[in-house]
């Protein structure tokens, strides 16, 4: 898996200060998270205030002792967190599955997560994906992220954190473990306690955690120090859940200029039916059920056409297989051809599940003829008509009767 993280460190602040007017940014340091005589916590400082020794998560009162001459704000929690919902949708343009939070309270925000595998074919290799990511997300999160990919989810938190703003550190697949190996042990955990006790061990850089035992990171450290280990060894320990419930993925391309040619809408489909396929398939997934939206241009067409067709259908099985999905999408398509020129595309593949594998006889090659025949009888009812394609399934074969012991059923209906 490829997991693109975008960090934006400071985001609270860098919010406030776009909502106040032009010149009315205040001098000296600035504590974001209301007065100091409330009971709340900091939210953000400025680098002033952090040198002062204000940090986030301390208290209002505790923060205006470390700097009294500091400058208290209010947050807007509302506009922060519709600044990051809009962030996610935005991005959502360019990866169909997304993970991050929109919470301003929580120590994460102005982090979003992105999976980007087999997004190449769709915008090109990822230092051009992400440099159009953050030229995208720059005027909703008030400047520009920094960008890191890596196999795992700490490993490209760690990249984001590395890189420049606008830039991307990018580690390749299966490096995990040597780009952190020369960094400092206190990236592994946020358990202050533990940082310090890995400094007492003389354990100052991460290659040195991951040579230890798991077993002796355990007794020393306990959980924790199970994770750090698998940390260190470039080994995932939080599994990518992204942010949509029931799963669903969803991409869409535009086509300049509008297409009134099936061959030419193909080729779109094509290319996001690879994309979602290849992101399901690394995440261990199938999808139930696909969606075409086509977005008409009616400029020349006849009154009454709507703007919009929707093409739906459930696939004979449960899958992530791009060719299979393109197929059974655009025979349905042909039933019901655009009756004007496209000029956006969107693949919406819904119901993922974890993909079951099936255990294949040693001295039958046509073990998975069942699974083909499947996908064959939904594609000849398209052809023909769901009316005139049936399958025979079987109720009880000990029936007296023999009409119930078997009955038809519709090829596309419900499992």
């Amino acid at each position: 898996m490829r997991l693109l993280h975008l960090y934006r460190p400071h985001l609270l602040l860098d919010l406030a200060r776009q909502r106040l007017p032009s010149g009315s940014w205040p001098a000296g340091p600035i504590v974001l998270g209301g007065q100091p005589w409330t009971d709340g916590t900091v939210l953000d400082a400025d680098s002033g205030a952090r040198a002062l020794g204000v940090r986030r998560g301390m208290p209002l009162g505790s923060a205006h002792r470390l700097a009294p001459e500091a400058t208290f704000l209010e947050p807007d929690p509302e506009a922060d967190r519709a600044s990051a919902e809009a962030a996610f949708e935005r991005l959502a343009t360019y990866s169909p599955a997304l993970a991050g939070t929109s919470d301003p309270g929580d120590a994460a925000f102005g982090l979003f997560e992105a999976q980007v595998d087999g997004l190449e074919g769709l915008w090109g290799p990822e230092p051009r994906l992400v440099a159009t990511v953050i030229e995208a997300l720059e005027s909703v999160v008030a400047g520009r992220a920094r960008g890191g990919i890596a196999g795992t989810r700490f490993a490209a938190t760690v990249a984001a954190a590395a890189a420049q703003p606008g830039e991307l550190v990018s580690v390749p697949p299966g490096d995990e473990a040597r780009f952190l190996a020369p960094l400092p042990t206190a990236l592994l955990t946020s358990d202050l306690d533990i940082r310090a006790r890995l400094r007492r061990f003389g354990l100052r850089h991460i290659e040195q955690v991951a040579t230890l035992p798991a077993s002796a990171l355990i007794a020393r450290f306990g959980e924790e120090g199970s994770r750090i280990g698998m940390r260190a060894r470039g080994e995932e320990t939080d599994p990518f859940r992204p942010r949509r419930a029931p799963e669903r993925l969803l991409l869409a391309l535009p086509i300049e200029p509008a297409v009134a040619e099936l061959e030419a809408v193909r080729f779109v489909l094509r290319r996001l039916a690879t994309a979602l396929g290849s992101n399901l398939v690394a995440r261990g997934l199938a999808a139930t059920h696909g969606r075409i939206r086509l977005t008409l241009d009616l400029t020349f067409a006849r009154a009454g056409i709507p703007p919009e067709l929707v093409v739906e259908g459930r696939f004979p099985e449960p899958t992530a297989d791009a060719e299979g999905i393109e197929r059974l999408l655009l025979a349905r398509l042909e039933r019901t051809p655009p009756p004007a020129p496209v000029a956006r595309l969107e693949l919406e593949l819904s119901g993922a599940e974890p993909a079951t594998g099936q255990q294949l006889p040693l001295f039958v090659p046509q073990a998975l003829h069942g699974a083909r025949l499947a996908w064959q009888l939904a594609r000849l009812a398209l052809t023909y008509g769901d009316d005139r394609i049936r399958r025979i399934e079987l109720g009880d074969p000990d029936a007296p009767l023999p009409e119930r012991r078997w009955s038809w059923q519709s090829v596309t209906g419900s499992r």
